[in-house]
């Protein structure tokens, strides 16, 4: 079906991306790639689709693939139906259907006669069967972008699917919809995602990194046992290196407090004995040639069993060397934050919800906020936030320090730098190394502390709150967090779950990631 074979890509600022990558996918295989941000992965997508071409190595496919992009910016200007490249095809069908059977016509729709019915099937199994074809991208919201791309599987049949990141912006009845078209369909798929509940929909893990491609023979939860197996490995390699190295340095000091007496005690010897001078300084001499020997020999053991130990160290995923440690909130468990009753909100005199909304929010409660899109998640958080007011009912909130972390990751300045955008967090004093230490374990190295925020990816944007919160000295009430695993890597929505799971305050999301939110141990719902 298809085959990569010593596929490199090079940026063309000469940068290497990945390299390597050997990969053989038979027909009906279901692929999950994953990675942390910034391995590749989309752009593997996009040579396997022939959006790209490798810089070095081989593809060899016997299908033509549908390719479902991460992003559809490029495509507002366009209707729907040329994005979907049906355009063509359902213009010279209605020319025909009117009279104008030309050779040119006929060319083009090349007897696809079921085209329309095709287009209102996946549409309708999409959950748009109001759209209309014409209309431009840019008219729909991101998750109707997503899901018109989607219905293009249906139209156009093909038997290898490529999707990339396919669950963004989808509420949980349109997640469902996936779920059950990867479950049911026999299409060869390769996916980028995210979503743990998805990839364990996958029957194999490709986990790509800047040295190839390493394949795993089973869903996400299989590939995850298998990473902590060889983790626990790692870990019990690095306890044997460092008993060595002890055990090393402690011969070492023996060997040499050993030689250092018997050397002594030679030399008393020799004085006793009367031996010239000249005698004395060549057996001297010899005794210390045979030291430092001792000594190089020593040294020699414990530089290797060092090195050792500092490649077995950096093989420690960056997960396992980012620590959060909040400090408690002084709020008791069980204290009312807000009390909202029969509060609705609306505009130009519309309600919003249909039934008015009545609920508390307690100290230590997790609490997620589910509804579909356009249901007001994130108005009811303007709302608990006191940045707008109920037009019926009413809510009451206690003053809190409250967090909100919202899909445009606001609380990071673009105009700073990472070091000034963590330094504006510091209401603890920390010295400026402090500030550096606590960056670095947060994977900013110093390359990063002059970069303005602004060129961060959204991964990167969080990772540096969540790093923000070690630095700033008051620990927050209430964490909000809207959407928080769109657009994040595996890698950086663990170190989120680790995160959130040592906070002990109250924690409000907004989410439809069921996989994001069992993880966190959600307890509460409120249903919009």
């Amino acid at each position: 079906m298809l085959y990569l074979q010593g596929v490199t890509y090079i940026h063309p600022n000469r940068d290497l991306l990945f390299s390597d990558v050997n990969l053989n996918i038979n027909k009906n295989d279901k692929i999950a790639l994953i990675g942390n941000n910034g391995t590749g992965k989309s752009t593997l997508l996009k040579i396997l689709a022939g959006k790209l071409q490798a810089t070095i190595g081989s593809l060899k496919t016997g299908e033509d693939p549908y390719y479902v992009p991460q992003h559809f910016g490029q495509f507002n200007n366009n209707s729907i139906a040329e994005v979907l490249q049906i355009a063509d095809k359902l213009t010279a069908l209605a020319e025909i259907l009117k009279g104008h059977a030309t050779d040119e016509n006929l060319t083009v729709l090349n007897d696809d006669w079921t085209i329309e019915e095709r287009c209102a099937t996946a549409l309708a199994y999409w959950n748009l069967a109001s759209l209309d074809l014409n209309q431009p991208l840019e008219t729909l919201s991101g998750g109707q972008k997503t899901r018109a791309f989607l219905a293009g599987i249906i139209i156009h049949q093909p038997q290898l699917v490529l999707l990339d990141e396919p669950t963004n912006h989808l509420d949980s009845y349109s997640r469902n919809t996936l779920y059950d078209y990867i479950k049911s369909t026999k299409n060869t798929l390769i996916v980028v995602s995210h979503d743990r509940t998805l990839l364990n929909l996958l029957n194999c893990v490709c986990e790509l990194s800047k040295n190839g491609i390493i394949s795993y023979g089973g869903n996400y939860d299989f590939y995850t046992t298998q990473k902590a197996i060889a983790m626990e490995s790692l870990n019990q390699g690095l306890r044997n290196k460092e008993k060595t190295l002890r055990k090393a340095k402690e011969t070492e000091r023996e060997s040499i407090e050993r030689q250092q007496k018997l050397d002594a005690k030679g030399k008393k010897k020799q004085e006793k004995a009367g031996l010239p001078t000249i005698s004395i300084n060549t057996l001297k001499n010899n005794a210390e040639r045979s030291t430092a020997k001792l000594k190089g020999v020593h040294i020699e053991k414990i530089s290797s069993i060092t090195e050792e130990l500092h490649q077995l160290r950096l093989n420690i995923p960056d997960r396992d060397k980012m620590k959060v440690n909040f400090i408690d909130s002084d709020l008791h468990q069980g204290k009312i934050l807000v009390s909202a009753n029969a509060v609705n909100f609306g505009y130009n005199h519309q309600l919003l919800w249909k039934d008015d909304l009545s609920f508390q929010i307690k100290s230590g409660d997790r609490i997620a906020i589910k509804g579909t899109n356009g249901s007001g998640k994130t108005t009811l958080i303007r709302l608990i936030l006191g940045q707008v007011k109920p037009i019926s009912g009413t809510l009451e909130t206690i003053t809190t320090k409250a967090i909100y972390i919202d899909q445009d990751y606001s609380l990071i300045n673009n105009q700073l730098s990472v070091y000034e955008q963590a330094q504006s967090f510091n209401t603890g004093a920390l010295q400026e190394h402090e500030i550096k230490i606590r960056l670095n374990r947060f994977l900013f190295t110093k390359e990063y502390w002059d970069k303005p925020c602004s060129a961060l990816s959204g991964g990167e944007k969080m990772r540096l709150i969540l790093c923000s919160f070690t630095i700033n000295n008051t620990a927050p009430d209430l964490i909000i967090l809207d959407e928080p695993t769109n657009n994040l890597d595996i890698q950086n929505l663990e170190v989120l779950t680790d995160t959130i799971n040592e906070y002990k305050g109250t924690l409000l999301v907004v989410s439809h990631d069921e996989y994001f939110l069992k993880q966190v141990n959600i307890e509460l719902t409120i249903n919009l």
